[in-house]
């Protein structure tokens, strides 16, 4: 144990910043009682020259090759796919001065002109001056020029047609498939049903004042199909995409400290007799002129599609989407799997022999993740990566994440219970999976319901064979130890926290590793695999915002009734970060040809239990009857928020897929 112990290490992140470049690539370290985080696997390299807190960095070169322990290092095949990462990140490490320069090679532009502008990224590809090409060929690689710049004809860079737009490419601005997409999207974790009205909030009021919303029954109460607010709330007919909270404490220095113009939103919705949601208002909000204490000043914006009013209304909801993408990208996609299950990675391989039968159960579900995980610390969620150039927190970005791991709560990642929390469900006995949908046709929940209880079961069959009692448990000392070091160690900032499960019955044990399953296939496929087919077509989900709302009388105003398409991409969509963002996503949103999916296994040898294969096989054949259910409930025209405006089926729960940009599928494991 004491060799296994020397290759899978702790270490805080604090392998973030670059201080030996310049100040401006400083980062705090993550981890620890000022910036709690999960811990990630050690490397070991020395103390960066300015700082001796901060652990010294590869050059961009090198990223592929970071540390981590042999068994964790990708295949061939993967490390092709690698490669390609890595080209369209090519951007990241050309000078500093390259979107200036971009600009004055594409005639001075820094936004795009026109949505037909956009289109021609998916058409054809954009045509790059003769000497922005050769700037690029002299500072990257032979290999790397081959592969960007084609000899068939090809233009670059041209990108994949996003399933958003592929059946109508106005779909996207509709009020439907804005709320759709809360349900339905790639982060449809974040809605949750609104309790009390008007919205209030739960900051610290000696710190942040009165942050009570000023959305009024006025605003919304003609919208309601006839009831009053109070019978709306009663009748579980009124949800909130709350956005507020999470943003107040850092907005003023995001907008001040960086290039970045947003609010913190809150989003009303109501739910229509026909099972969709209707937006209803959206409140954004921004510092108080005279410190936080007084609160926040705040603008409430409700739906029109008249004259400017609509021009209006389409930028509020798009700030809005800015919020949702940049907390879906930090907290959703990476905090909430990639961060959190790479202790429970490091756990299992120091403190589990591998003959031990949760090491056998758990360890698919950890393949590739420490190895995905460094080389987004090299190239994606460190200091000017390709996050902190695409999403609107910018050098913030992860430490706002931290921010939020501070309610991190490990039994919430259960889906029941999260549902539940979120008032997204009630318990109810009587239900085949313990809740019952207050949004009956919620494509996430329903789906992630039927995997969720798949899982279980699974889990279930497996550990009641190798735990016959809760005396078992107990007894099991690799297990007591593996338990302890993950809260104490793992997670160490949590270890106080009286939440985690004792692990001394059968129940705690598979409910504890039915969720660490779950974080791992099911939850990070819904939050990862939609991410290009919704925002490939960035105008969708931009994740960063430059200018602020238009105000009345002023020449931007004016401008915003003249062309208010133009209004539109020069606030959401600068040329350079548009295509990294663009790039990063298309990469991430990809099956390779190798990847092994949920209830299948690398190796059929990998027990030779009869029982226990059988129980496999009752798995695989159980997600083999939801991917049927999955393809009827999207044929059931009454279900109309599983295909939505933009005729979208919603197949990310769906469990197998083949190699490329699918949109469904769900891997075993975190492993891109």
């Amino acid at each position: 144990m004491s060799n296994i112990a020397e290759v899978y290490g702790y270490a805080y992140y604090n392998n973030l910043g670059n201080p030996d470049k310049s100040q401006e690539y400083a980062r705090p370290v993550l981890g620890g009682p000022i910036n709690p985080y999960p811990r990630r696997g050690r490397t070991g390299r020395r103390p960066t020259k300015k700082d001796c807190d901060t652990e010294s960095r590869l050059n961009f070169f090198m990223s592929m090759y970071v540390y981590v322990p042999r068994d964790e290092q990708f295949g061939s095949i993967k490390m092709s796919d690698l490669l390609a990462y890595t080209l369209k990140s090519v951007a990241q490490f050309l000078k500093p001065g390259l979107p200036s320069w971009i600009a004055s090679q594409l005639g001075g532009k820094k936004e795009f002109d026109n949505f037909q502008d956009v289109l021609k990224l998916y058409k054809g590809g954009i045509e790059l001056p003769d000497g922005l090409i050769k700037f690029i060929r002299d500072r990257i690689p032979e290999e790397m020029v081959k592969e960007l710049f084609r000899t068939d004809g090809e233009k670059f860079p041209k990108f994949p047609m996003p399933q958003v737009i592929k059946e109508d490419d106005l779909a996207w601005r509709t009020d439907e498939e804005f709320a759709r997409e809360m349900l339905a999207g790639v982060n449809p974790v974040a809605i949750r049903r609104l309790k009390e009205f008007p919205p209030v909030s739960k900051l610290d009021r000696k710190l942040y004042g009165d942050q009570t919303s000023k959305i009024n029954r006025e605003h919304i109460e003609h919208n309601l199909n006839g009831l009053s607010i109070d019978e709306a709330i009663k009748n579980n007919k009124l949800f909130i995409l709350d956005h507020h909270d999470t943003l107040i404490p850092h907005l003023r220095r995001i907008i001040n400290e960086t290039s970045t113009k947003i609010y913190a939103s809150r989003t009303l919705l109501f739910l229509q007799d026909d099972g969709t949601l209707k937006p209803l208002a959206i409140e954004l909000s921004w510092p108080h002129d005279n410190g936080d204490q007084f609160g926040c000043e705040s603008e409430v914006y409700t739906p029109s599609s008249q004259h400017v009013e609509s021009s209006i209304w389409q930028l509020a909801k798009t700030y809005v989407a800015v919020n949702d993408s940049g907390f879906h990208n930090l907290v959703s996609h990476w905090l909430r799997t990639h961060a959190v299950i790479e202790p429970f990675v490091i756990a299992t391989n120091r403190q589990l022999s591998v003959l031990h039968p949760i090491h056998k159960l758990l360890h698919p579900h950890f393949h590739d993740t420490m190895y995905v995980n460094a080389v987004a610390r090299q190239i994606l969620v460190n200091a000017g990566g390709l996050l902190e150039k695409t999403v609107f927190p910018e050098k913030f970005s992860m430490e706002w994440s931290s921010a939020i791991y501070k309610n991190w709560i490990f039994p919430e990642q259960a889906l029941p219970v999260d549902l539940i929390k979120r008032g997204m469900a009630v318990e109810d006995p009587s239900s085949p999976h313990g809740v019952r949908l207050l949004v009956e046709d919620y494509p996430y929940a329903a789906d992630g319901l039927e995997v969720w209880s798949a899982i279980k079961t699974w889990v279930k069959d497996y550990c009641s064979f190798y735990y016959k009692t809760d005396k078992a448990v107990q007894m099991d000392t690799e297990l007591k130890s593996w338990w302890k070091e993950l809260r104490e160690e793992g997670h160490g900032d949590k270890k106080d926290e009286p939440w985690w499960p004792k692990l001394q019955t059968r129940d705690e044990l598979i409910e504890s590793c039915t969720t660490i399953i779950w974080i791992a296939s099911a939850l990070h496929a819904a939050v990862n695999y939609g991410q290009y087919p919704y925002g490939g077509y960035f105008p969708n989900r931009p994740s960063i915002s430059r200018r602020f709302m238009p105000k009345e009388g002023t020449p931007e105003y004016e401008k915003l009734k003249k062309n208010p398409n133009k209004v539109f991409l020069e606030t959401f969509a600068p040329h350079l970060q548009t295509l990294l963002g663009m790039a990063l996503i298309e990469v991430l949103s990809r099956h390779p040809a190798d990847e092994v999916y949920l209830g299948r296994r690398e190796t059929a040898a990998w027990t030779t239990d009869t029982y226990i294969l059988q129980a496999s096989e009752k798995f695989r054949k159980k997600l083999e009857e939801i991917e049927e259910k999955i393809r009827n409930m999207n044929n059931d025209e009454k279900l109309k928020n599983r295909i939505g405006p933009a005729k979208i089926p919603y197949t990310l729960m769906y469990p197998s897929s083949e190699a490329g940009l699918t949109g469904k599928g769900i891997p075993n494991s975190v492993s891109i």
